[in-house]
């Protein structure tokens, strides 16, 4: 039971992201300033929604772990340090100041810039999630184990 809260905690936190990234992807390629705008707000507030979902994802995970040793969870748990301090560090405060730029209609170099910051941030957290995810299934057996490499000849 406590593997199945992690994963959905854990999916939902990674839709969150992909959500916000894909969000602010179309808007700016093929939308009005509006759009960005009203994708910046969204974002902002469905940050209710995100950081619990990480939370519960990380707190689950720590409960899950101490049952287990081993690489993949070393693996799980060093990326989760990574994602939890590009969240907290960049991504928040990346997205707090766009909101306001945006909301102030200040598209300049400095609105692009973050953006640009924001971006690839939230792609290596999304990296980041999807091979926890991938190894998360492999140790709950829903995903064969890598075979070890075998020695060259």
């Amino acid at each position: 039971m406590k593997s199945k809260f992690h994963a959905a905690a854990g999916a939902l936190a990674l839709l969150c992201i992909v959500t916000f990234w894909t969000s602010t992807l179309v808007s700016e390629l093929f939308l009005s300033t509006a759009h960005v705008i009203t994708v910046k707000n969204g974002i902002l507030t469905a940050m209710w929604l995100l950081i619990p979902a990480m939370a519960v994802t990380g707190i689950s995970g720590f409960v899950l772990a101490r049952q287990r040793k081993g690489r993949l969870i070393d693996l799980k748990q060093r990326r989760m340090r990574f994602v939890a301090a590009n969240g907290l560090l960049i991504l928040v405060p990346c997205a707090i100041a766009l909101a306001r730029l945006a909301n102030a209609g200040q598209f300049d170099t400095i609105f692009y810039a973050i953006q640009c910051v924001e971006l690839l941030a939230g792609a290596a957290n999304i990296r980041l999630l999807v091979l926890n995810a991938r190894d998360g299934m492999r140790l709950s057996g829903h995903l064969p184990r890598p075979s070890p490499a075998r020695a060259p000849k």
